[in-house]
């Protein structure tokens, strides 16, 4: 198998954290084809005592620990008010922590291959984490509509986004409804499932509510394919179901990070 068929299928999910880590799909986008390029021109660099995905997400690592944000054009995007929102909260995080914390509750990485991708200690990971989650938790405050038609997961979540201090505007089960609970109360983050309880689409619910204004949206989904298709728009932040608490925190608190109209906790 050549190497561009074992690096295929990671792929999107690199794509995932980068954006992730960045908070832009422009920016996002950018590192893993900074990447892509750099292995396309020095294949033999490729490290070979690991396997493919590790491998890659090192090449990643490489390029991102070497460059800035600012050196990627944004080719006409909103991306610079979202930079300057990052700039102002990165001065009390750095970003180490946010790499670790992503590394190992959004991508599944071990603390010991988090290691290696970061050059640290597994110890040196597991601190990170801590500190990552408990400075970026401080920092923001949002209004969290929940779409979901599976009561257990909803509840799940439901939990989840009060334990971090945040509060829950409404869970809606449908397309309608969840449109109509947005007029209610305007939230500044947005959970969805993209298959709802009539067979109504998550997908279109958020389209619609970014039709009326601007809220970062979490996708939570059994189905990250049909959203990873690399066509326009993809979202910025994605998770697969089944989730681990540590992803869905995770995953709020970048989403949050980045966004003008969290309010400082």
């Amino acid at each position: 198998m050549s190497l561009g068929q074992q690096l295929y299928p990671h792929l999107p999910f690199l794509r995932r954290y980068a954006r992730a880590l960045t908070g832009s799909q422009t920016h996002g986008d950018a590192y893993v084809r900074a990447t892509l390029e750099a292995i396309v021109a020095s294949p033999d660099d490729f490290p070979k005592d690991v396997d493919a995905r590790l491998g890659l997400y090192r090449i990643f690592h490489g390029i991102w620990s070497s460059s800035h944000l600012d050196d990627i054009n944004e080719e006409g995007t909103d991306e610079d008010s979202r930079q300057s929102i990052a700039r102002a909260r990165l001065a009390r995080l750095t970003p180490l922590p946010r790499q670790a914390l992503l590394l190992t509750a959004m991508e599944g990485f071990s603390p010991q291959e988090t290691a290696y991708l970061t050059d640290m200690t597994a110890d040196d990971v597991e601190s990170l984490v801590e500190e990552a989650l408990d400075e970026i938790e401080e920092q923001t405050r949002a209004e969290v509509l929940i779409i979901e038609d599976e009561p257990i997961i909803a509840m799940d979540i439901e939990m989840i986004v009060r334990d971090m201090g945040h509060d829950v505007t409404g869970v809606a089960v449908t397309h309608a409804e969840a449109l109509q609970m947005v007029q209610a109360r305007r939230p500044t983050l947005v959970l969805a499932d993209i298959q709802l309880a009539d067979d109504s689409s998550g997908i279109d619910a958020v389209k619609d509510i970014l039709s009326q204004f601007s809220v970062p949206v979490i996708f939570i989904t059994a189905f990250p394919e049909r959203l990873l298709t690399g066509e326009r728009p993809e979202p910025t932040f994605l998770i697969t179901k089944p989730f681990q608490r540590a992803t869905v925190k995770a995953a709020i608190s970048q989403a949050l990070f980045f966004d003008a109209a969290t309010s400082p906790a």
